[in-house]
């Protein structure tokens, strides 16, 4: 930069008032245009324009190719007049520009504003402006008129916060493909909290479920009242205490007036203890486990990741049905015809280790799928969780396998490490995680205190995905 360039640190933000501003004096900025940038400017301008979006149509026209949006770069100048020259105080007052070539995704943009001319009479200050690519060629230039400050401004720079893309809604996915399906009875248990009630009627709104009250009544209704829920036209059944709506919900559900069970505010041990007790009717041949559907918003599909909130100590013959239970709600949920799930196998190493039980199980778990044991997937493992999910991790370290890199179904070692994968991914990953409750003769929605209204939606759809596949035999 010469010396009429402006620089500032970069932690602060400095003006330049108007009688400090010399003619010719520059400042500037480069950046680089990314898909991101373009979704972001769409997302906060609404121009969808598929010549930004559909690399088919950008392909057809004059630009063959996806372009960013024109006013991306207009807003760069924008980015330098409000906090470089004259910086913070500055007030637009016209701006005008002549487009003369696309900006294109990887193109670094070189953007430069330089004061041309100062009224003698107000603070008023024309500046050229001009934007190139890497090859320096121009992009856009033209003019900006800014009322410019007049007292001087140090300000630290704002810190902007993170902005995280979700590139696909499967919650709104999931809802919409139960169209045309039968809502399910479900049996909600001890539903006594407002916020229980509210996602019930939620559920009902999307005509996901009717709902069938089992709790104190007296209770249930104070709930309903306090979340503003009319419930007159839904069946309440009466009971002492939670222990009671458990055995209750369950004892119906066995006897095929219920089609799903739901939590309320109850503990989880008290629904799942009546479910697997032998007096409950509920049981199949399978062992009973948990399975998270996540929506992760950088994980290119939908994500199961098993058993993180049953299975304590599972030993290989668990294990290799909480696979089975996993690979029948993949196709249920997130199949597409004859597609086969990838399921990961996770420990803490790719290699098989005699003093790593993990690492044994999934061994096992691999030949019983070679025997036909475990059908209808792909399995491998062991694998880190970081060479299930990466492909260039699994490459990186020389690992040849068709699961990993692009994993459909996360099997943990245990519940303790299935349970904190979900929780990171929920909380740390801005993700949503759809719970259900897998092998039982029903499906059950098991909700935590800490589930949004988006994840109870999503356990909900989730469910009724799961007892119609079984109603009309879709599962393999």
């Amino acid at each position: 930069m010469d010396n009429n360039d402006s620089t500032k640190p970069e932690e602060y933000l400095e003006n330049f008032t108007f009688d400090e501003l010399k003619i010719g004096q520059q400042a500037g900025l480069s950046r680089t245009l990314s898909k991101e940038d373009i979704d972001l400017f769409g997302v906060m301008s609404g121009d969808v324009n598929p010549a930004h979006f559909d690399a088919v149509y950008a392909n057809s026209t004059v630009f063959e190719g996806i372009i960013g949006h024109g006013m991306w770069p207009g807003a760069l100048i924008s980015a330098v007049l409000g906090t470089a020259l004259p910086g913070p105080g500055t007030i637009y007052l016209s701006q005008d520009l002549r487009f003369r070539g696309p900006v294109r995704i990887g193109d670094t943009v070189d953007v430069r504003v330089t004061v041309r001319e100062k009224r003698s009479d107000k603070p008023i200050v024309t500046l050229g402006c001009e934007c190139r690519n890497d090859l320096g060629e121009l992009l856009v230039s033209g003019t900006a008129v800014v009322l410019a400050p007049t007292e001087k401004v140090r300000q630290k720079r704002a810190e902007l916060p993170e902005v995280h893309f979700r590139y696909h809604d499967r919650y709104r996915e999931l809802i919409d493909s139960c169209a045309g399906m039968e809502p399910l009875r479900t049996g909600i248990v001890h539903p006594v909290k407002p916020q229980s009630i509210r996602a019930i009627f939620q559920a009902v709104d999307e005509n996901i479920i009717i709902p069938v009250l089992v709790g104190p009544a007296a209770r249930i209704q104070a709930a309903a009242e306090q979340a503003e829920v009319d419930i007159s036209g839904y069946e309440v059944i009466d009971t002492e205490h939670s222990h009671a709506a458990a055995a209750e919900a369950v004892r119906l559900a066995a006897s095929g007036r219920l089609q799903a069970l739901m939590k309320g505010a109850l503990h989880t041990d008290e629904l799942l203890s009546a479910l697997v007790s032998s007096a409950g009717g509920l049981r199949t041949e399978r062992r009973i486990s948990h399975a998270y559907v996540m929506d992760v918003p950088n994980y290119h599909k939908p994500l199961i990741i098993t058993d993180a909130a049953m299975n304590i100590p599972p030993s290989l013959d668990v294990k290799a049905d909480i696979c089975r239970n996993a690979i029948d709600l993949w196709h249920t949920a997130c199949g597409d015809g004859e597609q086969r799930p990838k399921v990961a196998l996770l420990s803490a190493v790719e290699t098989v280790n005699g003093r790593m039980q993990s690492t044994l199980d999934a061994a096992a778990l691999c030949k019983m799928a070679d025997r036909g044991q475990i059908e209808h997937a792909v399995l491998d493992g062991p694998l880190g969780l970081d060479a299930a999910i990466s492909r260039q991790s699994a490459d990186n370290k020389g690992i040849d396998s068709k699961v990993a890199g692009d994993a459909d179904i996360l099997v943990a070692p245990d519940i303790e490490a299935g349970n904190m994968i979900a929780k990171q991914l929920t909380f740390l990953g801005n993700s949503d995680a759809a719970g259900l409750v897998l092998g039982a003769r029903v499906p059950v929605i098991l909700t935590s205190r800490s589930d949004n209204l988006r994840t109870r939606l999503m356990s909900c759809a989730l469910a009724l995905r799961v007892a119609t596949a079984r109603t009309t035999g879709s599962p393999p």
